[in-house]
């Protein structure tokens, strides 16, 4: 993929990342249950790479957070975190994790991205944006049960999503194969 193409698949993924959370937060809480900002978040670092993936994981809650107020300012620095761990981490796994199987390499990337992400959040806001209001129960709550529904989402609909983005023809297939 050219940069240029690079650069303009990642801004149509900061703007669903703008978007699609719009669609949730009709109903309450359902953006910390259904994660629909993570989405393409993910999906920008499996199809672009970096540096696409980890822009577009601190650009996306940031505009998102100025243009529409959500995420609220006090959660804006721990998304902002998360997600470009989100971005950073499924970048570097699609291209330098050496599973040859398709789907391997995927559900490897995206779920020890989601992992990464989770667990720096919780490292974030237990040492700097909540200290001493921030413990491992809360964590736990936010980050996993809650977020449950929005995890399983994830789980089913990104590896579909990136092999029909490879099969269309706008995923470079060495992204998803044993690089070389």
């Amino acid at each position: 993929m050219f940069s240029i193409k690079k650069m303009t698949v990642t801004a149509l993924f900061i703007a669903m990342g703008i978007t699609l959370p719009l669609a949730f937060h009709m109903i309450p809480n359902a953006g910390i249950v259904f994660l629909p900002m993570h989405i393409p978040v993910l999906l920008c670092g499996m199809v672009c790479g970096l540096p696409y993936g980890l822009v577009c994981g601190i650009l996306t809650p940031l505009l998102s957070s100025m243009i529409t107020g959500m995420p609220p300012a006090a959660m804006l620095p721990s998304m902002l975190c998360e997600l470009s761990v989100y971005g950073l981490v499924t970048s570097l796994l699609m291209r330098y994790v050496p599973i040859s199987n398709k789907i391997g390499r995927i559900y490897t990337a995206l779920i020890g991205a989601m992992v990464s992400g989770r667990l720096f959040y919780g490292v974030m806001n237990a040492l700097l944006f909540r200290a001493g209001n921030y413990s491992l129960q809360i964590w736990l709550g936010t980050a996993l049960v809650s977020a449950l529904p929005g995890i399983l989402i994830q789980i089913i609909l990104i590896p579909a999503l990136v092999l029909a983005l490879q099969r269309s023809g706008v995923l470079e297939p060495q992204l998803v194969t044993r690089p070389e």
